[in-house]
């Protein structure tokens, strides 16, 4: 491994590669703050360029760099605008938003770029330790454990749900996975509630619905309520952009667990950033107390930190299956693989044999832009923020814009359009009837690789047996159903402590 990290640094460390990690953080950074465009649609489009470069170590830095830069800058637009473009920058508006809307926006923007510094490193670290490892784990999931986690990623729901609100979150989270039903199904090719529209043959885009859940009910309540975007910095000057000792402190522990949380789910293929960052915040949320919990949604500093650090580390944990099985954990790496292909790099176990400049150059240079994308971000901030100071009447116009130009151009069909308002007024009568939105697009985002996991279990071990004939699935399962009780338990043991208090009072 010594020899390895000394042939990465060498490799890393050349005028051309330095220039790909810094070409690659500022292209993945810039189009990460746009809703709409995310990291599959730019690394595709720059595929032709990376063929260009001829070293494979360089076009594979670049489209690296482009990847975790815009999972990176992906916190902008959900924490300024509420409108999360990426799937794992989704989380980050629980908490992102409500902090910029207290006029908090700069300190949000560095609690976002510290955690994600930190979370990126922390994962890149342990990609250089546990890589050749973690492959024969990342192995041992097979449907019917990939069909459990996501069973445990839907039983955060309880996370996501306000005091009482619990019925409320599963409803939205069975609403979820109707949603994820619409269109061809993996296993089977026969439309499903279409309606005999062709458009929805591919079923609904995630662009679309995340859009519509958060980013369209925010300009329709601008309209309705003119208070609502009041003070948030009219006189253009971004104050607060530093975070507090205290915060600090309270920050670290969260990062420490979501690093290594993330980067670990990150190594399942199939995983990836968002259900890192779902988890992440869930997890954050179960186990703190009192009032910190009860701050969670409404500008916590753990709140923001989890699913910056988890999703972080899951994109550096991706790399894990990619590159020592040649197995994509998501779309993007799908679409980085496709790269490698086509530069006539075979990834698997041999890769770190064959070509070891490969390799360990992409890992070293993940320090190296990771370092990159903090010292681009930090010096930004200030004006990045001053989005907030934008008069109502003309922000209004501009989250419209970015919201109908991030649906058009994630499907290129107008018919796009007409989902998103349709979806976009559903979603603000459910805001006004207070039903949580988060829990909506949980069921969707993991709706589909449920029930494709669950079908190709239910055939391999012809029925419902795989549940105790698999350990692993038996004991995520469990997990899954502590995490719905815990919560209520907890409650109901609050409940009967104020009563014992009332009734001595």
């Amino acid at each position: 491994m010594i020899e390895g990290i000394l042939i990465g640094l060498e490799a890393a460390f050349s005028i051309q590669n330095l220039l790909m990690v810094i070409a690659g953080c500022l292209i993945g950074t810039f189009i990460g703050m746009l809703p709409g465009l995310g990291p599959m649609s730019i690394i595709a489009i720059m595929i032709p360029v990376a063929i260009g470069i001829g070293d494979p170590a360089a076009a594979l830095i670049l489209l690296a760099g482009v990847y975790y830069g815009a999972i990176f800058g992906g916190s902008t637009s959900s924490i300024l605008l509420n409108a999360p473009g990426v799937a794992g920058t989704v989380a980050t508006s629980f908490d992102g938003y409500p902090m910029a809307r207290k006029g908090q926006a700069g300190k949000a923007l560095t609690i976002a770029a510290v955690s994600s510094f930190a979370g990126g490193t922390i994962g890149a670290i342990l990609l250089m330790i546990f890589a050749p490892a973690l492959s024969s784990v990342a192995l041992l999931f097979h449907s019917a454990e990939y069909f459990a986690l996501m069973v445990v990623g839907l039983s955060a729901i309880a996370a996501f749900a306000g005091t009482g609100q619990v019925a409320k979150a599963l409803m939205m989270t069975i609403l979820g996975l109707i949603l994820a039903t619409v269109g061809e199904g993996a296993l089977y090719n026969m439309p499903r509630f279409t309606m005999g529209m062709m458009d929805l043959q591919s079923g609904i885009s995630f662009i679309t619905l995340a859009m519509a859940m958060f980013a369209l009910p925010e300009a329709l309540f601008l309209v309705l309520n003119p208070a609502r975007g009041a003070g948030q910095g009219e006189s253009g000057k971004i104050e607060n952009l530093r975070f507090s000792r205290e915060e600090g402190k309270a920050m670290v522990p969260v990062i420490g667990r979501q690093s290594l949380q993330g980067f670990f789910i990150g190594v399942l293929p199939g995983a990836g950033a968002t259900i890192a960052s779902f988890l992440g915040y869930a997890v954050e949320r179960n186990i703190a107390k009192g009032d910190e919990q009860a701050e969670f949604g409404k500008g916590s500093v753990k709140g923001l930190a989890a699913p910056e650090t988890a999703n972080n580390a899951a994109c550096t944990g991706s790399f894990v299956p990619l590159l020592t099985l040649g197995i994509p954990g998501s779309g993007t790496t799908a679409i980085l693989l496709g790269a490698l292909i086509a530069l006539n790099v075979t990834p698997g176990p041999r890769l770190m044999v064959d070509t070891p400049e490969i390799f360990w150059a992409v890992i070293i240079s993940m320090f190296i832009g990771n370092l990159v994308l903090l010292i681009l971000n930090l010096p930004l901030i200030p004006y990045i923020a001053k989005i907030l100071a934008i008069p109502r009447n003309y922000l209004i116009p501009f989250i419209l814009f970015f919201t109908l130009m991030g649906a058009y151009i994630g499907q290129n069909n107008a018919t796009e359009l007409l989902m998103l308002v349709g979806l976009g007024v559903m979603a603000t009568i459910f805001r006004f009837a207070d039903y949580p939105l988060a829990p909506l697009l949980i069921g969707f985002i993991l709706g589909t690789m449920l029930e494709d996991n669950f079908s190709r279990s239910m055939q391999l071990y012809r029925g419902l047996g795989f549940i105790l004939e698999r350990p692993m699935t038996l004991g995520l399962l469990i997990l899954a159903a502590l995490l719905v009780l815990l919560p209520s338990y907890r409650a109901r043991r609050a409940r009967n402590r104020a009563s014992g208090v009332a009734d001595g009072d």
